[in-house]
Order: C-alpha cells, then structure tokens, then sequence
C-alpha cells in the first residue's frame, strides 16, 4: 500500500538541522520532498566531524536526515533561478523554508508571491522566534534556544550550573513541530481546498515540550531547578544511581516496584523500616534510602544489575553508549536503523519514532549528492534539454 503523504511534493529550501529534520519526517511517509541547495550546498554538508566525508560533501549530519529526497542546485540570486522556483511551485504541494523572516520575500519568493501562483500551496516557515514579536529577525541556533526556553536552567547538576542537552534537541524538536503543521495544514486542505502560512516558532516549540515544569511555575507558583539524574516525579528511587564500576538508572515508581527493589537488592529488611514506610517518608529520607540501594548495588556490575532488576520488573537502565544501543536486538527488531545500499557501500540510517500497520515509513533513497537530480527535477518542471544546457551555461543551475 502507498505511503501516506505518497504524491504530495514538497519544495525544501531548508538547511542544518531544524528544517531538514522536519522535510525528512514527511519524506520517510511518501513525499518527495525536492531540495533546493544552492551552488555550495547545505551548510549541514560540510560539518567537519570526518573529513572523508564532510570532502565529499555528504557530513554525517547531512546524511542523518536527508535520506529519500532530491537534490536540485540553484543559485536564488539570479532571476532565471527565481523563475524556475514559480514553475516548481505551480506543482507543489509546500514549500518549506528555515531562513530568517524577510529572506524569502527579498528573494521574491515569499508566501504572498507564491501563493498567488498556487492557491492550494501550504508555505511553511521555520524560525528561531517566528514571524511576529519582537525577536522575529533575531538569529537562533540550538544553544541559544536551549538556554533561552528554561530548559538549560533545569538540566544538569545546581554545583554544576546549567547543563545543555548532548544534542540538538531545540532543532529536532523544532522541526518535528514544523512536520506536525504541514500535516495538519495538508489535512485541513482536504476540507477547505487552501493552502495556508504555517509559522514554526523554534522557541515556541521548545516551550511546548515542556508544559509540565512551565506550569508547575505558571499554575502553582512553584520555581523550577536543576533536579540532576532525578526524576520529574520527585521520587528518591527514579534518579542515578553508583553500581559497581558505572551507574544504574531506576525508574521506580510504585509501592509494587519499591517492594521488588528491595527485595531483589537483598534488602526486604527495608520494607520494615519506617524511614521508608511511604513516599513521604522515603522522600524526607532521601540520602538513607539512597545509602541502602547504593550499599547494595556496589557488590555487582551494572549490567548484572540491569538484567536481575529487569526480570523482576523494576524498571531501569544502564547508561547505554550509543555505539552499543545501536546493536540492541530491540532496535533491530523494529528496524529502527535502517541499512540501505548506497554509493559508499551499505548505510545505517535512522528511520521513524513509529510504524504504522500499512503504508508504514521507510528508507528507500540514498540522501543526495549536491544536484544530482537538477536535471531530472527540471525536467519534470517541463524544461528542454537545450534550456537545461542554457541554464548551466549561466550558472542558474
């Protein structure tokens, strides 16, 4: 069965991370997604992590979320370019963009102008701070998000200061944002037959992953902190604990899973103890009851642990590496990372958070080289070979 966005073209201005991210959600589901890079290239395609790579114009991070697109080359400065654009457009079902507000529209391609070409168009815009308010032409990156949202100030250990994510997390969530808008202005098309402006505000988004700690302060007035490798529930037993020579995290929550803890430490003394009687209790407690498990747990290995506290269904985790949760029979077993042929030799892709029962996501088109479908893609636009050639000739293309 088709995939469900098969059919449904989407014009990709975007680069990096945020914008890239969200195009490769949809074309996972179907879409072709068409990639419009200019004569250098995304900037995602030079990050020096590995220079074989990054001189091949094909970074790591490029490869990570641009598998089953297109790419076409074209320099936006020039007119010709710009009228290639309005013919790709007069097809397109989106046009999905990641520069700052006004860039689009001095290029002569802002929503208005294209809209006015196609009326079903869907125009997503992907930003730091979105089209409107007073930060609207500021520049954003992840780092800055990460510590502009609140979520820097609640992430790391308070003698520490504040700790950002390993990752790119305001890009990723920005653009899994941006994937579910598109999705949502396709569907309400269905309805309406229009198009519509779709404005992604990366700082909007960051605050929408996390409505728990915004309204513990907003509701109830409750200041928020670093709370280190505890949980969000508060509970001394979901935390970070010293096992052996690593650390084990438990995720204990329940009086069932408390009662198993201990008696699978060895301790079901502890079930007595009115130190630990209740969560009250347990909490006021905190640094004797974290006594008792660490006691414990110094006497075994944590993957020991792990497997022991895991068959008796406490909840909890080593702290995996990626090169070993990349080989975990789980992941391979739902296809998480998918390896596809490439012109590199076999490559090991991420796919989808989700599997549907038909029509489901998949990797089935290496990520591009730099314009390796310009041709084809004008093509398609109706362009003649002798045109193609002209617009090479002019460096358009």
């Amino acid at each position: 069965m088709s995939k469900p966005f098969a059919g449904v073209r989407i014009l990709d201005f975007t680069r990096y991370l945020a914008g890239p991210y969200g195009t490769y959600q949809l074309a996972l589901l179907g879409a072709d997604v068409v990639k419009i890079e200019s004569h250098e290239g995304d900037e995602s395609r030079h990050l020096l992590v590995s220079k074989q790579w990054a001189d091949r114009k094909m970074a790591s991070s490029f490869l990570a979320v641009n598998a089953n697109k297109r790419s076409i080359t074209l320099d936006l400065r020039k007119p010709a370019a710009v009228e290639v654009v309005k013919r790709l457009a007069t097809r397109a079902d989106v046009v999905w963009e990641n520069f700052r507000p006004g860039v689009m529209d001095r290029l002569g391609l802002g929503y208005k102008t294209l809209a006015a070409i196609n009326p079903r168009l869907i125009y997503c815009a992907v930003s730091g701070f979105g089209h409107t308010g007073p930060e609207r032409t500021t520049a954003a990156f992840d780092g800055k998000l990460q510590a502009m949202s609140g979520i820097m100030s609640i992430t790391g250990e308070p003698a520490g200061g504040p700790m950002r994510a390993g990752f790119a997390l305001c890009d990723t969530i920005g653009g899994m944002t941006a994937a579910l808008a598109v999705s949502s202005a396709l569907y309400q098309r269905t309805h309406t037959g229009r198009g519509q402006f779709v404005d992604v505000a990366m700082l909007d988004a960051a605050l929408a992953f996390i409505p728990g700690p915004v309204s513990e302060y907003t509701v109830a007035g409750i200041p928020q902190r670093q709370i280190g490798n505890g949980s969000v529930s508060r509970k001394p037993t979901a935390s970070r604990f010293r096992a052996g020579d690593g650390y084990l995290v438990l995720a204990v929550l329940t009086e069932k899973q408390f009662a198993s803890l201990m008696r699978t430490l060895g301790r079901a003394d502890a079930l007595e103890d009115p130190r630990f009687k209740d969560w009250r209790a347990r909490t006021d407690n905190d640094a004797a009851l974290r006594e008792v498990i660490e006691t414990a747990l110094a006497k075994d290995d944590p993957k020991s642990w792990e497997a022991r506290l895991t068959a008796a269904d406490v909840p909890c985790a080593t702290v995996w590496k990626i090169e070993e949760i990349t080989r975990h029979p789980q992941l391979e077993s739902r296809d998480v990372l998918q390896t596809i042929d490439s012109r590199y030799g076999p490559m090991r892709l991420v796919g989808a958070g989700f599997r549907l029962a038909h029509g489901g996501p998949g990797i089935e088109r290496e990520p591009p080289t730099l314009g390796e479908h310009t041709d084809e893609i004008l093509g398609e636009a109706g362009y003649e070979p002798a045109e193609i050639a002209r617009l090479r000739r002019d460096a358009v293309v």
